[in-house]
């Protein structure tokens, strides 16, 4: 039992407590539980209820249900909130900008227990008559159910790894060899299902054997003779498993593999490859890029966008590699909204191996976030100082999240601004906006001089909340003209700048930088994920503002203090 399904328990009673208007301090410690646990780095599990009961903000009656999630998987009072509550009301509870309240709302007085009913009583008109709503939230309860209905049964990229690799420990012992294919092959940031690819010595045999397995649900009526194709009822997420021979694996695996725009591109004097794969067998994916006369085309760049033209111009990028990251420039302490201490996230970082930590605590207006005071800016500066005294060689950078105001103006005064090293400019609130304004409120804050790197570019959530519209080209144009950074915020949940737009980044000559945007010390992981979006996008070691060494970066920080006194 992972602390984070323990957490969502927490989190899932308040949200049906609140829906049932149960008494709203109670609802709190379950609130407070959950966010004082997200914090906790301990096995939850491993813990008796007399340890659990001394985490801030626990007590003795939610360690009783924590351990009581552990022992049974799921405790009394949830699920006597989940038995008392239509299935497509607890459904409704994931609609993004509409809490349990509206939710309650639209559920009495419309007697509305589904999405459906949901969508019905929106095209209709019912919900803009009631008192609270109106056009306006009738129109984002319609956008809020389409999202919800369009990502349904998706996965975020960590997700479907996690899950892959579990599936994968199920199935070893019945093949001699096995593979990802597909989304989850290429890296792509959402995985529609879980494709795999598996060797064995007799395929009707262990077809028969994975279809008698406790935790996969088979589907007679899709499944075919080399394919099964069903449900991994631990998680109900979709997965497809082909069986194929030795002679066939690679061939097999290339055509599993690309998308379908990538495979139908690749043709010679009017041959497609795809025919070749399915007749032929090939001892590396290399080698039929070869009989095209084509580099290899790296796995994920297989999208059917950019790669095939520059492939063909024998252009294909030297894509940057972990050991090419020197440092990470997006983090958060407890100066404002981190977990671990400034310290601690310094030595973790120089532990890691990276030569700099660039610190970039929320600023003022982030009251969500605790952000920062100038006082609390001094002190932090102070503190900094010490330390790169301490860690020597190692550095720590002055930087700030600074709040891209509503106007695009920056948080803080000049004089402030100017004390740091660098300035990421991000927008955090007020995210419903129309592309006009949207653009507008970006691009200013691009052209303040003290603005160094773009942050989070959409402000998006992947699978959760979809980004402010924005013209992309316009922001990326003034970036280059600015000479702005962007940022790929590496946390698995946003992946943003999306990778798609990294391509016109790099012909405008703009810098990215692979950012973890990590809380606490075990966010720097996340690193991982944003290297595989940059990744995607084709992008180099050269062109990666994070890849300088420590006395580079400095210098690059330092020029661009010297173009603003100018």
């Amino acid at each position: 039992m992972e602390n984070k399904e323990i957490i969502r328990q927490l989190k899932l009673t308040a949200s049906l407590m609140e829906l049932h208007d149960e008494n709203p301090f109670k609802l709190r410690s379950y609130t407070t539980a959950a966010f004082n646990l997200e914090k906790f780095q301990t096995p939850l599990e491993l813990l008796p209820i007399e340890e659990l009961d001394k985490i801030e903000g626990v007590g003795k009656s939610m360690a009783a249900h924590i351990r009581e999630i552990v022992d049974k998987g799921v405790y009394g009072k949830l699920q006597e909130l989940l038995d008392t509550t239509p299935p497509g009301i607890i459904e409704l509870l994931k609609l993004q900008g509409f809490g349990a309240k509206k939710i309650r709302t639209l559920w009495l007085e419309l007697d509305i227990k589904d999405e459906t009913e949901l969508m019905e009583a929106c095209l209709t008109g019912k919900v803009a008559e009631m008192k609270g709503f109106g056009d306006k939230s009738q129109k984002s309860l319609i956008e809020a159910i389409e999202f919800l209905r369009l990502n349904r049964g998706k996965l975020l990229y960590v997700r479907a790894e996690e899950i892959y690799n579990t599936i994968e420990k199920k199935i070893l012992e019945y093949c001699t060899r096995i593979s990802p294919l597909g989304e989850l092959r290429r890296k792509c940031e959402i995985v529609n299902q879980i494709e795999v690819l598996i060797l064995c010595t007799d395929i009707i045999s262990t077809f028969d054997k994975l279809i008698k397995l406790e935790d996969f649900e088979y589907d007679e009526v899709k499944s075919g003779p080399l394919t099964w194709k069903g449900i991994y009822k631990p998680t109900e997420t979709r997965i497809v498993i082909h069986f194929t021979s030795e002679d066939k694996f690679i061939s097999d695996q290339m055509l599993h593999t690309g998308s379908v725009s990538h495979l139908k591109a690749l043709e010679k004097d009017g041959q497609l490859a795809i025919d070749r794969l399915r007749r032929e067998t090939f001892k590396a994916e290399s080698d039929i890029y070869d009989w095209l006369g084509l580099p290899e085309i790296p796995i994920e760049l297989r999208e059917g966008l950019f790669e095939l033209k520059m492939a063909r111009e024998n252009k294909i990028p030297d894509l940057i590699k972990d050991d090419q990251l020197k440092g990470v420039l997006h983090n958060h302490s407890t100066y404002s909204d981190g977990r671990h201490t400034l310290k601690d996230m310094a030595t973790y970082c120089k532990e890691l191996g990276y030569q700099y930590l660039g610190i970039t605590d929320h600023s003022k207006s982030a009251f969500f976030a605790r952000g920062m005071s100038i006082e609390k800016v001094a002190e932090q500066h102070q503190e900094i100082d010490l330390l790169n005294k301490e860690l020597a060689p190692f550095r720590i950078f002055k930087g700030i999240e600074s709040d891209i105001l509503f106007d695009g103006s920056l948080d803080y005064p000049d004089d402030i601004l100017s004390s740091f090293d660098f300035i990421i400019a991000s927008v955090h609130m007020i995210l419903n906006m129309d592309e006009k304004k949207a653009t507008e409120r970006v691009i200013k804050a691009v052209t303040n001089p003290y603005t160094t790197m773009l942050g989070h570019p959409t402000g998006r959530l992947l699978l959760e909340r979809e980004g402010y519209p924005l013209d992309h080209k316009a922001v990326i144009d003034a970036c280059a003209k600015y000479k702005v950074a962007i940022e790929i915020n590496a946390n698995p949940h946003r992946l943003d700048l999306d990778w798609r737009w990294i391509q016109y980044a790099l012909e405008k000559e703009v810098k990215l930088s692979i950012n973890p945007d990590a809380h606490r010390k075990n966010g720097y992981h996340d690193m991982h994920y944003g290297l595989l979006a940059a990744r995607k996008g084709g992008l180099t070691q050269q062109m990666n503002l994070n890849s300088l060494e420590v006395n580079e970066i400095e210098a690059y920080f330092k020029s661009n203090k010297v173009l603003i006194a100018k």
